[in-house]
This record gives structure tokens, sequence and C-alpha cells, in this order.
């Protein structure tokens, strides 16, 4: 295998050509000043190409790694809202056929309970608690006057009847224990998506982060100075590649720790929408226990009635004669308590990728050597920055402060990137978010998208939260994964694993100055 591929090695150019690329390397600012084919511009279009080319790789690895949170976004997204539909058509048939006339007296109380439920899945400032305890309140108004057709009843004496319906509970337990499971599992729904949203907007804004002139210069060295020196096949050294890569992306693997906790939040999450009560069998099961509340009513209107009339006095009566509502029937399907097949697979799906997304920070520096490095047999033969030759400097750690003394990146470790710290803080809010919702409570943020200090200002207290159950929370709908300029696609691929000799070097400069323009 050659080793060394000298610059006079081309049979396509004259002698006299050949000579004029033997240059002395002192002009040059990033690769070894010895023997060169590179010149100044050379240097300068090859630092361009390596700031382009490598930003290209950590973004399409940062677009692959979107597109998988998008997909699980989208595959439980689907789930959850045709879960509220399945349940409101349900509800709809299986009321027109056991309670008859009366469903036409309260079917607006439904359609917008569900509309409801949808509006605070999107993220809208919908209060879960007030809007169930709304339901109730209207659902019982309609339902008094409906089935007290004998009675003329105002205004007045609805509100009166409202007052007494914490004490008299008209509807059973039933309000209460939905209330329970309804907000739980709608709460861990919503933040459970949002989670996916912020993490897929993590990825897309930490992977375009611009690099730093330390960073180009070392990966020019890495990838092109090899060439410019006539070697054949400049494969780095492993341990070298992962140094450089390190180095480049310490600000990025600053995210690891908080990235790890919200995949762990987001599981805990998956697990309480499986259990004590899954989430299907949650909302499935509206239908029937909304229809047993109603007929409890009916089957204990008169002692409702006796007190309400105690407290409220007795209404008067209607001079028009109506037909009394018949008791209705429950005729919703039972729903198990157990998660469906279509249910199983949206989580156990979702929780895979979450496990195997856990450490991308961290793996991104491995991952993008893996197509660069030479193998563990050419240790001894290959590029190790100055010569092919082993190379000596252990690994660094991970993050930034661990590349204090990164050998091939240099970094000044006190100044940490901005936009990197902004995701890290809205990483962690998220994390308060879905801790809140495993314990079955909405929080309210304000929103810390420019308060990267650190302090937790905006985060509510404990006891503020539980007194007031909303969120401003990031909306909900699909995420766009995002695109690249078309000039990316369109850069000449560069790569160490190629064969470059001098000549091609000029003509890749020449590429570049076009591309530029």
């Amino acid at each position: 295998m050659r080793n060394i591929q000298p610059c006079t090695a081309t049979s396509y150019i004259s002698i006299r050509a050949v000579e004029n690329l033997q240059k002395n390397g002192e002009h040059l600012q990033v690769c070894s000043q010895g023997y060169t084919c590179c010149t100044s511009g050379m240097e300068e279009n090859l630092l361009n190409l390596s700031q382009r080319e490598f930003e290209t790789q950590v973004k399409e690895s940062g677009r692959t790694l979107q597109a998988s949170l998008n997909s699980q976004f989208k595959s439980f997204d689907d789930y959850f809202l045709e879960l509220l539909n399945r349940s409101e058509a349900s509800l709809q048939t299986s009321f027109q056929t056991g309670f008859g006339p009366l469903f036409s007296q309260i079917t607006k109380v439904f359609q917008d309970l569900y509309s409801d439920f949808r509006r605070y899945y999107r993220g809208s400032s919908v209060n879960l608690e007030e809007a169930l305890n709304e339901f109730w309140a209207r659902l019982l108004e309609r339902l008094f006057k409906v089935l007290n057709p004998q009675y003329i009843i105002g205004e007045e004496y609805l509100e009166c009847v409202a007052k007494q319906s914490e004490t008299l509970k008209p509807f059973g337990d039933t309000p209460r224990e939905l209330k329970t499971k309804i907000t739980r599992t709608v709460i861990a729904a919503r933040t459970f998506v949002q989670g996916l949203v912020i993490s897929g907007e993590a990825v897309r804004k930490v992977s375009q982060v611009s690099l730093s002139t330390e960073c180009v210069r070392a990966v020019m060295k890495m990838t092109y100075c090899p060439h410019c020196s006539g070697v054949a096949f400049p494969k780095p050294c492993s341990s070298y590649c992962k140094n450089v890569m390190k180095g480049c992306l310490a600000n990025q693997a600053d995210l690891d720790s908080e990235w790890r906790n919200l995949a762990d939040a987001m599981l805990e999450v998956v697990d309480k929408l499986s259990r004590p009560y899954s989430v299907d069998s949650v909302v499935l099961s509206l239908p029937k226990r909304i229809a047993e509340a109603i007929l409890y009513m009916q089957d204990n209107l008169n002692t409702f009635n006796n007190k309400v009339f105690q407290a409220c006095g007795s209404p008067t009566q209607s001079s028009k004669t109506e037909d009394q509502i018949k008791r209705g029937r429950n005729t919703a399907e039972e729903v198990s308590g157990t998660p469906g097949a279509q249910l199983e697979k949206v989580l156990s799906d979702v929780s895979r990728m979450l496990r195997d997304i856990m450490q991308y920070w961290v793996h991104l520096p491995r991952k993008l050597c893996v197509d660069r490095e030479a193998g563990p047999s050419e240790a001894d033969t290959c590029w190790n920055g100055m010569s092919v030759a082993r190379y000596l400097p252990e690994v660094m750690g991970d993050g930034l402060a661990s590349q204090i003394n990164n050998p091939e990146v240099e970094i000044d470790i006190t100044k940490p990137d901005m936009t990197v710290r902004k995701q890290i803080m809205q990483l962690k809010i998220m994390i308060n978010r879905l801790k809140y919702a495993i314990n079955g409570n909405d929080v309210d943020f304000q929103d810390t998208s420019d308060d990267i200090s650190g302090s937790g200002s905006g985060m509510c207290a404990d006891d503020q939260c539980s007194r007031d159950p909303r969120l401003t929370a990031p909306k909900t709908e699909k995420p766009n994964v995002y695109a690249y300029p078309s000039e990316n696609k369109k850069v000449v691929n560069g790569r160490s694993s190629q064969n470059l000799p001098c000549v091609s070097l000029y003509l890749l400069s020449l590429v570049t100055v076009l591309l530029r323009r």
C-alpha cells in the first residue's frame, strides 16, 4: 500500500507544471510548512470547503434525528386525535340510541367538551379542570329543565340549582372520578408531545451552531492537509479524529446531561400513558361514564328535586303539558382498562427511540469519525496531523470543560455558546413540565427562551402550580423538519478517504471558488 503520493506523481501535466507545484510551505497558515502542493489561495478555499462539509454532516445527522422525533410525534398525535374522534363518535351513536329525544337537548354540551379537549391538547390556554366543571354545570342546567317540563325554570333559579350541586351531587361520584382520570391522561398526552416538539427544536437549533475558526482549521488540517503534503490515502488516526470532533462539538456535548434527563422523564410519562389506566381506556370510556352520570340523575331525580326545592323554593308550574322524558339506556360499549394493541405499539416504538437517542450528543463525534478514521490495523500508518505515524495523545472527555487540554482544537472553555445554553435551559424547563405531568399536574411557566441565566426564574413554586393548573406551552402542532440550502448538496465530496493528487487540489480549489459565487 502506498502511503505517500508525491506531488510529481501525475502523468497528465507537463514537467514544468509539476515543478511549479513543488513549493516550500512557509506561506501556509494551517498545513505543514514543509514540502507542499498548496498555495495560500487553495488553503483558504479548502478551509471554506472543510467548514461547509463538516457543517453539512452535523446538520444531516441532526436532520435524521429530528425526522425520527417528528415521526414519533406524528404517530402519537394521529393516534390520540383519532382516539378523541372515536370517543366522540361513540358518544353520539350510543346516546342517540339510548336517550332518544334527550340527546338533541344536550348534544352541544358534548361537542364543546371534546372541542376543549382538542384545543387543550394543541396547546391552547384552556384550563382543563375548569372546562370539565363547566361541562357538568351546563349539563345539569339542560337536564334539570328537560327532566322537569312541568315547571317554568328561569336563569336565576338555575343559578341556585348550580350552587346546590356540590353538596347534592346530582351525577354521583362520576364527575370527581372522571376529572382525576381525564386530566391526568390529557395532561400527560399534551406534555409528552410537547417534549417531542421541544426535543426536535433543540436538535435543529444546536445542529446549526456555527463552527469556530479553530475548529475549521482543525478539520481542514485533518482532512485536506495530508493531500497538500502528498499523502495518497490519508485516513486520520482514530484518536486524532475523535479529538478534533470532540473539540469542534464540545458545546453540543454539554446538552448530554439534560438530554438524558429529558428522555428519562418522557419515558416515565410513557409509562403513565399505559398505567394504572391506559390513555385509550380513559378516553374511550367517556361515553359510558357520562351515560352513567345522567342515568344516576334520572334515577334520583325526585330526591334531588325535593332538596333543591327546599333550598331554592318551588318553581312555578307550567301551563303547558309535556310528556316526561323516559329513562335512558346506557348502550355505550364497555372498554378494557388495559392498553390496546395499537397504543402498545405506539408507546413501544417511541420508548425504543428515546432509549436509542439518549447518548446522541456524546456519541456524535464518534459517529462523524466512523467514515473518516483509520481502522485498528492501521494505527501505525494513519495521518496524525503532521505525518503518517501513530497518534500518541489521549482522547479527551466529553463537553466544553474537558477540552481544556485538547491538543487539536484550541477552545476557550470560559465562553460557552449561547445558542446551546439557551437550548439547555429549554430542556430543563421541559423536564419540569414532564415531572409535573407524571403526577397529573399542569404548570404555568413563563417564556424563558431568552433567559439563559440558569437561575430557574420563570418556574412556579409548588404551591402556585397546584393552585393554578395552567400551562403556557409550545403548540403541539406538527413540527417541521428543516431543509438545507441547495448549495450544500453541490459541495464537492472531499472526505479523507479519497485520493486527491496535487493537480486535483487545484481543480477542487477552482470549484470551491465558483461555489462561493
